[in-house]
């Protein structure tokens, strides 16, 4: 009490100017002393004035328990007067620890988190013993902070102090570790625990899925004793991140097994994976239970929603879901305005844009992606580029690679290829083998070797082992007669070697999904398909339908040319759903290749024939067919 004293009438001036300008007080005339106000007690704003205020205190031997000791410490804990209210705190015989944690907490779940780190550095070098909250606070702060140095001192003072038997701090721990990117700490910390709570599980899991360590996450949720839904959704969730759409479907359908009922994450997660599959059915049902289990107003489930409608092709359901939406944010625009683009409805998507700008919603830069694309598949070059230039002066977006492969494919396949090739070498950045692989494809259009040629030497260098660019290079050199070009490049991919990919579709009935490889004959109901194809056939051939044999490269006479191009996977599909739906329903067609120039064709004419729709997603976007037309331009 002496110290403290003397420390705060060493700062104190003469009884009637003692107070700081700042602090409210009234004149005791008898005391002559200005005393502050009840007021001012709580609202010291610095050390400075703290000392006056105890100063006071102490001259008028009134009690410092009076001082709000919260307001005590935050004043104090990050300056050097830290030990000053150490000293207040030992007055009033008041645990320190207590109040600092009481800090602490506030710092590390505030805005201003280096601060946390700070106070508790503050404690150690004044000695004040940290306690279980102490340690709970300071891991919150180093996990906000990926502070793993701090979290390791942290994790010293838990086995020091004997605090290994809180799952709490040690769960918090495993958190850091793994959320900063030491896997291998973290796994070791999880197999040393003495005991484990489906918290800790359920941490490992999540980070292994999110560092990419599929098997991992999936190996400790097969070994888990005990699982919540927290436990199903983040494996569910990994699978989806990692491409496995197909395990994430599956142990969704395990975990409705189990009586679980799915949240809002589980939900975004498993529409996620019907996007990818193009498993309608699961995402309307889906969408049948977020509505009956009040999601509707969740803006992740409602984008999941549209995103998930565009992708199976069901361009009207993604449509209702978006207008039905109460609040929209860029993400939602942004996904209407590319479903619209990918769907062949470009004058809608630009409609779409600008609708957007006028309720003042400001596009980023998937916002652009959408509206290039759009220009790109319907040939709008002018219109295109004034977008191109709009990014960057109206809007201060830089463009990025997958914005100039836009302008690529958009000058390109308007046939501008001279003006696509100087767009390429004058560009700020490198160009990487998409937009080289954009502009071969413009090549392939214009049937221009030359340029080609040119395209495919930078192709050699940045993607050597991509199929794709190979076979379309070889079916240049075939539409041009250049027969021995075309097998010097097969020898070449031999040489290298670089496989084609197999290409494969798929349809889902009933839904059960059902894959078909071109040639397919092992599907239990092959013999049927074939059948009904050759009937099929002959009513196309009535309808002005020829075979387009040039897409085959294989060296072999015309009519097994024709027989080849008739077991595409595609068609093999497309046969299958005609045999297995309603008449009038529509068939939805799955492909993981581009659909051929042949396959397009006859889609065209078996629509008309057939009188439904058919839908078919391939790797760059989807072909609506109706009434013997296609909802694109053109076939590219």
């Amino acid at each position: 009490m002496a110290m403290l004293q003397s420390v705060c009438l060493a700062s104190s001036l003469p009884n009637h100017t003692f107070l700081s300008p700042k602090l409210k007080r009234s004149f005791d005339p008898k005391n002559n002393v200005q005393i502050p106000t009840s007021e001012t007690l709580y609202n010291f704003n610095s050390p400075f004035e703290l000392k006056q205020v105890v100063a006071f205190l102490i001259k008028t031997n009134r009690p410092l328990s009076l001082l709000p000791l919260s307001r005590v410490a935050s004043v104090c804990a990050l300056t050097p007067t830290f030990p000053f209210a150490q000293q207040i705190f030992n007055c009033i015989e008041q645990s320190e620890v207590s109040v600092w944690n009481s800090c602490l907490r506030n710092l590390a779940e505030g805005n201003c988190v280096t601060n946390a780190i700070f106070l508790f550095h503050q404690m150690r070098i004044y000695n004040v013993v940290p306690d279980i909250f102490t340690c709970s606070f300071a891991l919150k702060a180093c996990v906000k902070l990926l502070d793993l140095s701090c979290g390791k001192i942290v994790h010293a003072y838990i086995e020091k102090l004997g605090f290994l038997s809180n799952l709490v701090l040690l769960n918090a721990l495993l958190h850091l570790y793994a959320t900063c990117g030491a896997m291998a700490d973290s796994m070791l910390l999880f197999d040393k625990m003495p005991q484990r709570d489906v918290v800790s599980w359920n941490i490992m899991i999540t980070q292994l899925a999110n560092k990419g360590d599929i098997d991992g996450a999936f190996e400790l949720f097969s070994k888990m004793p005990e699982r919540n839904l927290r436990s199903w959704t983040a494996m569910i969730t990994g699978f989806v991140h990692c491409g496995k759409a197909k395990e994430a479907i599956r142990l969704f359908t395990e975990m409705e097994e189990t009586g679980l009922r799915a949240n809002e994450v589980t939900v975004v997660a498993v529409l996620a994976a019907c996007a990818d599959l193009g498993a309608l059915q699961l995402g309307r049902r889906i969408h049948e239970y977020s509505n009956k289990s009040g999601f509707k107003r969740n803006i992740h489930v409602c984008n999941t929603l549209v995103d998930m409608y565009i992708k199976c092709g069901c361009l009207e359901a993604a449509k209702a879901v978006f207008e039905e939406m109460k609040e929209r944010t860029i993400v939602s625009w942004s996904a209407m305005i590319q479903g619209l683009a990918m769907h062949g409805q470009a004058d809608e998507a630009l409609e779409l844009f600008n609708n957007m700008i006028q309720t003042g919603m400001k596009p980023n830069e998937v916002t652009f992606l959408g509206v290039l694309h759009a220009c790109s598949h319907m040939g709008l070059v002018n219109e295109g580029r004034e977008f191109f230039t709009s990014m960057t002066r109206d809007y201060n977006i830089t463009p990025q690679i997958e914005h100039y492969g836009c302008m690529v494919d958009l000058l390109s396949r308007a046939g501008l290829l001279k003006e696509a090739y100087e767009f390429i070498v004058s560009m700020p950045i490198n160009p990487n083998g998409v937009i080289w692989g954009s502009f071969l494809g413009g090549c392939r259009i214009q049937k221009d070797v030359d340029m080609a040629e040119e395209a495919m030497r930078h192709l050699g260098i940045l993607d050597p082992l991509n199929d794709g660019y190979y076979i379309i290079m070889s079916n240049i050199y075939a539409e041009a007669k250049r027969w021995e070009d075309a097998a010097r490049v097969r020898k070449l991919m031999k040489d290298r070697g670089v496989k084609k990919t197999p290409g494969w579709s798929s349809i889902t009935i009933a839904g059960v999904m059902h894959e078909f490889v071109a040639g397919d004959d092992n599907h239990p109901q092959a013999e049927e398909i074939f059948e009904r194809w050759d009937k099929l056939l002959e009513r196309m051939k009535f309808k002005g339908y020829v075979p387009n044999t040039s897409v085959v490269l294989l060296d072999m006479e015309e009519n097994e040319k024709e027989k080849y191009l008739y077991r595409h996977s595609e068609k093999l599909a497309l046969v299958f759903g005609l045999m297995t739906t309603k008449p009038g329903e529509t068939i939805r067609i799955m492909k993981n290749l581009r659909v051929c120039e042949d396959c397009h064709a006859a889609f065209k004419v078996i629509s008309e024939i057939a009188k439904r729709e058919i839908v078919v997603r391939d790797r760059n976007r989807f072909h609506c067919f109706k009434d013997g037309l296609c909802s694109c331009k053109d076939y590219w």
